[in-house]
């Protein structure tokens, strides 16, 4: 049997590590991978390949990558509330800075990105086509970004080293570099975007992905992953050239891009697609912190501080959206909410012999052909009969009379009210209007074009928010308030904080400056077996 040995990437809690051999590879494949096998068999590259487009919808619920993105961050917060909402206090650590290496999510996150990043191996280095392969690589390059960017090093196997064997781990710098090699290597040859479905690996993603690496390379190379950071104007060049090398525009309108028909926007560079009736876990954008008794009902977990809410002008388009529709399914309007909630007291299809009847979910479900009639609102109650009025005032333990509504709550992303519970929107991963931010942000970090380039900018996305040109100035403080209000919860925030000294400082509900290691999560304690990881400093 012929082998060929790769990045060891899956952890399995309490019983699977690094330095864990597997004795029958026809069984359960851990270290490598087989090709050619004496009984003729071989790797479906296709399937894993599918498995690892599969794996981005990991990016959509609320747990794992999007928890260590988001709510490590300024905004999002995850609050207990009575004996709800605190699965000990895992969502509550990450706000505060209190985590540790035994916090499930950070585990999780570990081993969803290392699995998928054994999936892509599973189709490089075994028979497939060029364009398999050349996705699976982009692919790879994608998912060890985001090791990179929160772990700091990552785990890779030299090809020909037996399966016995520990892998070894890349520094920071190093992986840095060999992910920007790979994207460099393939941006040629990969294709171009696809109209209507930005979910294919494509030209323009890469060259986001390599403009995101080059913004943020200052950071990975620094001897301190809490600074301070040099950004060199070459890198800073590198970003200039590689989104301006990327064929997109602003969509007209800046809801569009996460409407339930959002694939049709051309401003969504990388996605992660939905079926209709298949999609993943995006329906946590919109039940992660609406209450129950809401139309859609949600989770009533997750909330934002006024000090994040606070930052949006009242004009700003990008802080709530409504529609005629919005309000006849839903009774509000989505993005924050704050204040009164209300619920529709009936949307009605009208019969075939002309009387009017009240939808039911079955209806909504089956696509049953109706005319809507509003019927009005009713202001909507929490379960003790208090006016579901969200708060902006949140604790990270909440009890009393506003235990089920304190917080600010958000939607992001429109319910897709025909299939609430497998919804058609596509996630987005890479936006256009991000790429034109870091731009400017590379510009004014001693790119070319310096601040008239930047305002340009900046101009342009605050008009499409229905804000005045001139509105954010041409600063790196600018650049930083405008990333947090055009980009709230699409994963982003961490990352943006760190790279302007913003991650460790006081801010709502943590009124001290945290510990410089929390500048990256800890190395999962299943992973320590391997003598060739050290945890990170001060953990």
């Amino acid at each position: 049997m012929k082998r060929i040995n790769i990045i060891k990437s899956i952890f399995f809690v309490g019983t699977i590590a690094f330095g864990v051999s597997c004795t029958n590879l026809d069984e359960e494949v851990l270290d490598g991978f087989v090709i050619n096998n004496e009984a003729g068999g071989t790797v479906n590259t296709a399937a894993f390949l599918q498995s690892a487009y599969e794996g981005l919808r990991g990016f959509q619920d609320q747990d794992k990558m999007f928890t260590l993105d988001e709510m490590s961050g300024d905004g999002l917060v995850g609050p207990t509330r009575g004996g709800d909402w605190d699965d000990n206090a895992k969502w509550r650590q990450f706000h505060v800075h209190t985590w540790g290496s035994d916090n499930v999510e950070i585990r999780n996150a570990w081993n969803s990105l290392l699995t998928n990043v054994y999936n892509c191996n599973l189709v490089i280095y075994n028979t497939a086509t060029d364009s398999q392969k050349t996705q699976a690589r982009f692919l790879r390059a994608f998912y060890y970004y985001n090791v990179i960017d929160l772990f700091g090093q990552a785990p890779y196997r030299e090809e020909g080293t037996d399966i016995t064997d520990n892998p070894k781990f890349w520094t920071r710098k190093e992986a840095t570099a060999f992910v920007i090699s790979e994207l460099e290597a393939i941006v040629a040859k990969l294709p171009a975007r696809v109209a209507n479905d930005a979910s294919i690996a494509n030209a323009d993603a890469a060259h986001y992905l390599l403009a995101k690496l080059y913004l943020n390379k200052g950071v990975f190379n620094a001897d301190n992953a809490a600074g301070p950071y040099t950004f060199d104007a070459a890198d800073m060049n590198k970003v200039i050239s590689n989104v301006d090398a990327i064929s997109s525009s602003l969509a007209p309108e800046y809801w569009s891009n996460f409407a339930p028909t959002n694939n049709t926007s051309n401003e969504i560079i990388f996605s992660s697609k939905n079926v209709l009736g298949s999609g993943g876990g995006i329906q946590s954008r919109w039940r992660m912190g609406m209450h129950y008794n809401q139309i859609p009902d949600g989770w009533n977990g997750f909330a934002t501080v006024a000090e994040y809410y606070n930052k949006f002008d009242a004009a700003d388009d990008r802080r709530q959206h409504t529609s005629p529709s919005i309000i006849q399914y839903y009774g509000n309007p989505i993005g924050f909410q704050y204040g009164q909630m209300y619920g529709p007291e009936g949307n009605y299809k009208t019969n075939k012999d002309g009387t009017k009847s009240l939808m039911t979910e079955a209806d909504y479900k089956n696509n049953v052909p109706y005319v809507h009639y509003l019927g009005g609102v009713v202001d909507l109650h929490d379960r003790n009969g208090h006016p579901l009025f969200f708060t902006k005032e949140v604790t990270m333990i909440t009890s009393g009379p506003t235990l089920e509504t304190a917080g600010i709550r958000t939607q992001k992303y429109e319910p897709d009210h025909a299939n609430l519970g497998n919804p058609e929107n596509d996630y987005v991963l890479m936006r256009y209007s991000d790429a034109l931010l870091m731009k400017a942000e590379a510009a004014l970090r001693g790119g070319t074009g310096g601040a008239a380039t930047a305002q340009a900018i900046l101009d342009q996305i605050d008009l499409r928010a229905k804000l005045p040109a001139g509105s954010t100035p041409a600063t790196l403080d600018g650049i930083y308030l405008e990333r947090g209000k055009e980009l709230w919860y699409e994963g982003w925030r961490r990352n943006d904080m760190i790279r302007f000294g913003k991650f460790l400082a006081p801010r709502e509900l943590k009124p001290t400056t945290s510990d410089p290691k929390y500048a990256l999560y800890p190395i999962p304690a299943d992973a320590l077996f391997n003598p060739n990881v050290t945890q990170n400093p001060g953990y």
